[in-house]
């Protein structure tokens, strides 16, 4: 199985830039309704997954907590406290899987490294769910 086949693309996927300030995601996680969202490059660069407690941990830990001061914070100092690692469009299923275990969704990378979208969690499970009931029916017939 291909991960194009589960790929949810760049163009439909809530995502922060690393110029934006940390204002601009709290508020882009604010109305896309995630809670984690990929970190990428002008250029489109995969740098990494930022979480509303990743947030919540750099505000407490580093600046007051007004929305005024995070105007001029980049959110590049966000602590990202867990990896996010992406796969490769190339990957396998298994790869892909094993990375969903510990992710509620994968970003995806082409050879170039640019961020091209994500596989959720939920569609691999979906996925799972339709093979084990195709199944299911293969043997009770």
């Amino acid at each position: 199985m291909n991960v194009l086949f589960f790929l949810t693309p760049k163009s439909e996927v809530a995502h922060l830039h690393d110029d934006w300030t940390l204002r601009q995601a709290i508020e882009k996680l604010e109305h896309s309704g995630y809670t984690a969202v990929p970190l990428i490059d002008r250029k489109g660069h995969y740098i990494g997954t930022v979480t509303e407690g990743d947030i919540l941990w750099t505000l407490k830990k580093r600046y007051d907590t007004n929305l005024k001061t995070a105007e001029s914070v980049s959110v590049l100092t966000v602590e990202r406290r867990m990896n996010f690692h992406p796969v490769s469009i190339n990957a396998s299923m298994e790869d892909l899987v094993q990375m969903a275990m510990n992710q509620n969704f994968v970003p995806v990378i082409d050879d170039n490294k640019i961020f091209i979208g994500i596989v959720t969690r939920k569609d691999i499970i979906r996925f799972c769910y339709e093979g084990y009931l195709k199944s299911k029916k293969v043997q009770e017939e």
